[in-house]
Order: structure tokens, then sequence, then C-alpha cells
């Protein structure tokens, strides 16, 4: 389980579909949920700024992490797009396997 992160990535509404979409089919992550309506509010050019977003949710392995990366950085509409990885202390087991399978490792 030490080896599998759960990223939260935000993107503006109208991309988040097809950010998720070509991180499947590039084997950076088994899974991303999309939950549509988000607001954030932070500190950009001197001002806050609020903008509605959608939040990716993605599974993947640490070993994918950097190309997960590369990939966001090459994709992504913002100059400097969110991506915050967090260690997966517990889950189900077979579960844990099924992210490991569908990454690409």
């Amino acid at each position: 389980m030490e080896h599998i992160r759960v990223l939260m990535i935000s993107a503006p509404r109208d991309a988040a579909g097809k950010l998720a979409r070509a991180l499947v089919e590039e084997r950076l992550a088994a899974c991303v949920n999309v939950v549509p309506k988000m607001e954030s509010y932070f500190w950009w050019d001197e001002a806050v700024q609020h903008d509605e977003e959608a939040l990716l949710i993605a599974k993947t392995t640490q070993q994918c992490f950097d190309d997960l990366l590369v990939f966001v950085r090459e994709n992504h509409p913002y100059d400097l797009p969110e991506v915050v990885a967090l260690p997966l202390v517990d889950a189900f087991s077979d579960y844990v396997d099924w992210v490991k399978n569908e990454t690409r490792q």
C-alpha cells in the first residue's frame, strides 16, 4: 500500500474530463474521479482570485508519479497546475492490486 498514491488535481471544468480520460488511457492512473463543481480561492497575480473548477481524484502508483507530473504539465491549461499526492494508508488489498496492474510500472 505504501506505493499507492491518491492525487488531487484541480482543473477548469471544461478540461477536466479530457484530462481524466487521458491519464487513464496513458496508464498513468488506474482511475480518475471527476468532482464536477468546486470553488477555489487563491492568490495569483498579487490578488485573491476565485475560480469555479473541477477536482480530479486520481489513483496511481509512486512509480508513475513523475511521468504523471510531466504529462499534467504538458497537457493542463494552467501555468501552474495543482497536483497534490497523498500516500495511501490502508485500502482493500484487491483494489490496491488492481491499481498496480492498471498503471504502467
